[in-house]
């Protein structure tokens, strides 16, 4: 008779799966709207769709993850904050047409699940859910042992919108003239950190807890400082001013993510003077070598949105934003773009 193997033996805990669970029910209840149909059944999340608020809905899907900033969380052992910015990936992609989160999915594999450590990571998905006003619908945890370092593990984010037809950004009316306004960003948010880890901790040996000349925290916090999610504010001036087109600033930083929403025939001029740039990427200047031209291609360098609307409509638009607490200021404008010309240039 051969020798009994369970599924545990393999390195796959079902009980343990069960407890996570049993940890993690009130977190993702706190991020129920309404519109969430609770069932009996737990292999699919129900939605109940807005229908009667819009005449004519789409919906709208982005996925993403937190990329190596997760080592970062490794390290430090910080984990109850990389879930807002695997909502913030997703859902500041879906507000750039115009929509509304209505809810999100994650996913997390990891060699050998520890609910406590899994839990706590879900604990920052439902905050980011609950700054972004969608529900936490529903999640996969996959245990693959052997496939990841032990006590490290992957995330992927699923966020699903919706937006009236009519009311979709996407660019088409952004005119020469236009102002191009940008929210400030938390810092770094979620992409770079190959480069960043390469620089600063392999190339240099700083250290996580050393406290850098004009931080204001120490740099392990300022890198592992959440990505700040754009979706109430966004929305809420949406509401009142007509946007032109909404870009993200994530990887390819500012010139690659605002050239995406501009028409054919327009550029964007943005003044590096405008905005004040976080200590975190002048230190990642000094250190990496690397001129502005490319630090503003790779980083957010302290924009973590940009709004291109009318400019007799930017003043209005700034006053609104700052009642609401977000950092902003007008950060270029929009021209007519010259032959051979790129299609954004940040002096």
């Amino acid at each position: 008779m051969p020798k009994k193997t369970t599924y545990k033996d393999s390195g796959v805990d079902i009980d343990e799966g069960s407890r996570f669970v049993e940890l993690i029910k009130p977190l993702v209840r706190s991020t129920y709207s309404k519109n969430v149909v609770e069932t009996l059944g737990g292999f699919s999340g129900l939605f109940s769709l807005p229908i009667g608020e819009y005449k004519d809905p789409l919906l709208v899907s982005s996925t993403d993850g937190v990329g190596t900033k997760l080592k970062l969380a490794f390290m430090t052992g910080v984990l109850d904050t990389i879930g807002i910015d695997l909502v913030a990936m997703c859902v500041n992609d879906v507000v750039t047409c115009g929509a509304k989160p209505l809810f999100f999915l994650d996913y997390i594999s990891t060699s050998k699940l520890v609910p406590e450590q899994a839990a706590g990571v879900v604990k920052g998905i439902a905050e980011g859910c609950r700054q972004a006003g969608c529900a936490l619908l529903g999640g996969e945890t996959a245990e693959m042992p052997d496939f990841y370092k032990q006590g490290e593990f992957d995330l992927a984010g699923f966020a699903v919108g919706i937006v009236e037809r009519e009311g979709v950004v996407d660019g088409a009316s952004v005119v020469p003239g236009d102002a191009v306004i940008g929210l400030r960003s938390s810092g770094l948010h979620s992409n770079g950190f190959s480069l960043v880890r390469k620089v600063l901790l392999e190339e240099l040996g700083m250290e996580l807890s050393s406290r850098p000349e004009g931080f204001d925290a120490t740099l392990g916090e300022t890198l592992l400082e959440p990505t700040r999610i754009y979706v109430k504010p966004v929305h809420d001036i949406a509401g009142s001013y007509p946007l032109h087109a909404i870009a993200h600033i994530t990887g390819g930083g500012l010139p690659g993510n605002i050239a995406r929403v501009l028409p054919e025939g327009c550029a964007a001029e943005l003044d590096s003077s405008l905005w004040t740039v976080p200590p975190i990427f002048d230190l990642l200047k000094d250190k990496s070598g690397l001129g502005w031209d490319e630090m503003y291609g790779t980083f957010n360098c302290g924009v973590g949105m940009a709004l291109v609307t009318a400019q007799r409509d930017a003043p209005g638009i700034l006053s609104r934003l700052e009642e609401l607490g977000e950092g902003c200021c007008v950060i270029g404008k929009v021209m007519v773009r010259g032959d051979g010309k790129p299609p954004v240039v940040v002096k």
